[in-house]
């Protein structure tokens, strides 16, 4: 079973966390399940970037970005080559290390630090 490494985030996951998770879950559910509060404005149908997170390692085993998504990362806050949304990255099976960006668009218009 793979594992999801969180790296600190000061507001969303200050400890930072690691859990296994089941192959063909998604990032953004597995965070939820595991109560890490990430953003999911769009209610997880790839319309927004509030679920942007950064794969540090393991990314060659998430599924394919689609063109939906890599249009979309084009507005997140933080953009690296090796981001992608958390309701659309899908487990594979290999363990993934992964950094929430300190900012979201949301968490800038709602004013957090």
């Amino acid at each position: 079973m793979p594992q999801i490494i969180v790296l600190p985030h000061v507001e969303l996951c200050p400890e930072g966390a690691a859990f296994e998770v089941n192959t063909g879950e998604s990032i953004c559910n597995a965070l939820l399940d595991h109560d890490v509060d990430i953003e999911h404005a769009c209610d997880q149908v790839c319309a927004c970037t509030t679920c942007h997170v950064i794969i540090r390692e393991g990314f060659k085993s998430l599924n394919a970005s689609s063109d939906q998504e890599d249009d979309l990362l084009d507005k997140a806050w933080g953009l690296e080559p090796n981001s992608r949304l958390s309701c659309q990255a899908v487990v594979g099976t290999e363990d993934i290390v992964i950094e929430i960006p300190k900012y979201s668009i949301n968490m800038a218009k709602e004013g957090h630090r």
